[in-house]
């Protein structure tokens, strides 16, 4: 393990303590950064904590590393301060102590020790200080044995889990995030807290919750923080949708995989081959509504008939709910949980042209997403038969590239539009306008006409008589015009 000069082994540190013994302060790199030192992780956030002011600690090293005044971000209401030099992100804060209410997570805070701020740490790996001042330059305090404790990939609290959680329940969520990130550990006595204490979680934020959840998501192996959550209760009170995947029914014999662990595997797969938060949700997500729509049909066994489509549906709330953004991230979740079963059937049957078209059209942009997701959702004990899955896999990538190739779809826009066609017509909008978009969008999936427009317009004017329509310019007349 390193020794503290070795933890601030860097030049900033040095002329940090520099400013910090001009103005007779004493300060201490303390937390993560300390932590991640140790473990030989990369971090550039540092934490500096001093005995006295956080701000008046902060300017002077803005004046030590000839920085504006205006470089340094003042947080009056919390007494912290933040600067940023060179790629180093600085916060600086005042030691204190804190006390809370039953009902609030938010502390009285007073000005303290520096034992008083390492008591209120959430975790001995955290709790570990280095102090900056040339007088005791790199001189480690570790009160907590947090040395011990990462050398045993443990976590564990500094001071009696109970309070420590009921204190801060967000801290709960932090210590099953710390393990996953880190492939540690919860010590038995802390984990026993996080049993007791669950409930407490109730008073913080969703979008607090969420924001560690989501760290856990981007963890390498993110399925052991679930289970991790699971095994506490916390993840039936902040997701019970994905609890009620759990469970294997059986009838006339035959059972179906358990979906809760199904999931969790998908999950772990599909991270091994992105880092996108939102295609990881996507995986956790696809299967969402099996439950619901979990029937026996005697003599075949058991089906989910529709789960894509009513767990598509279901997203816009599971995102609401757990304050995740309503945007473009939640459609793109939406359209993978919609389309995740398509190019798995494509892989069973036969594979059509017309198949392949559609594919393309409705996935778009989103393609590669897709069939990432799919290839993860390929779960079986039998590695054969994964094996001969993942090979129809590959022959349905060859032909969707063939298809992409020839006939430009992944992006489809139909090149008659519904302006050409009110021009074309001399007509002003209406139903007859859409009519013949999907007319026409329907040929070209079908494989019918080609996507451009000389083989476009012949259909277009078939279908606006058709619908009584008489065009008003024959096809040079409109080139022409538009030219």
């Amino acid at each position: 393990m390193k020794t503290g000069q070795e933890i601030i082994s860097e030049d900033i540190f040095r002329r940090i303590g520099l400013a910090a013994d001009r103005i007779q302060m004493e300060s201490y790199v303390v937390g993560g950064f300390v932590r991640d030192s140790i473990l030989g992780r990369p971090c550039k956030d540092i934490d500096v904590v001093c005995i006295g002011s956080g701000i008046a600690l902060a300017e002077e090293v803005a004046r030590e590393f000839d920085l504006p005044d205006h470089s340094v971000s003042i947080f009056k209401n919390f007494g912290t301060a933040m600067l940023k030099v060179d790629d180093w992100d600085l916060e600086f804060v005042g030691a204190r102590k804190e006390s809370y209410q039953r009902d609030s997570r938010k502390p009285l805070v007073m000005e303290g020790t520096l034992e008083d701020d390492q008591n209120r740490r959430d975790f001995t790996i955290n709790a570990m200080a280095v102090q900056l001042n040339q007088s005791n330059w790199g001189k480690l305090l570790d009160p907590f044995n947090g040395i011990a404790d990462l050398k045993s990939k443990i976590i564990r609290t500094p001071l009696e889990p109970g309070i420590t959680f009921s204190d801060d329940p967000l801290r709960m969520m932090r210590a099953v995030r710390f393990a996953s990130q880190l492939g540690f550990d919860i010590y038995p006595e802390t984990f026993e807290a996080l049993q007791k204490e669950n409930e407490r979680l109730e008073i913080i934020s969703m979008e607090r919750i969420s924001e560690e959840l989501n760290k856990i998501i981007l963890c390498q192996k993110p399925s052991y923080g679930f289970l991790l959550l699971d095994a506490c209760g916390l993840l039936a009170r902040i997701f019970p949708e994905f609890v009620k995947l759990k469970g294997v029914d059986t009838e006339e014999g035959k059972g179906h995989k358990d979906n809760f662990y199904h999931t969790l595997q998908v999950l772990d797969n599909i991270s091994q081959h992105t880092n996108d938060l939102w295609w990881r949700w996507a995986a956790i997500l696809h299967d969402i509504a099996k439950p619901q729509t979990k029937r026996f049909v005697k003599g075949k066994g058991w089906t989910f008939h529709g789960h894509e489509e009513m767990g598509a549906r279901q997203v816009p709330s599971i995102f609401k709910r757990l304050k995740l953004p309503l945007n473009e991230k939640m459609k793109l979740v939406q359209k993978l949980v919609r389309l995740h079963l398509r190019p798995i059937a494509l892989s069973k049957e036969e594979i059509t042209h017309s198949a392949l078209r559609r594919l393309l059209f409705e996935a778009g942009d989103e393609l590669e997403a897709l069939m990432t997701l799919c290839r993860a959702d390929i779960t079986s004990k039998n590695g054969d038969k994964v094996k001969r899955y993942l090979r129809n896999f590959d022959l349905v990538e060859e032909k969707l590239k063939e298809v992409e190739a020839s006939d430009s779809l992944r992006n489809f826009q139909p090149v008659i539009t519904g302006e050409m066609i009110m021009q074309v017509f001399d007509i002003g909008p209406g139903k007859e306008i859409g009519l013949i978009k999907i007319a026409v969008r329907e040929a070209i999936l079908e494989g019918s006409i080609r996507n451009d427009f000389e083989s476009g317009w012949p259909l277009m004017i078939k279908e606006g008589e058709v619908l009584g329509l008489s065009p008003v310019f024959t096809l040079p007349e409109f080139l022409k015009s538009i030219s």
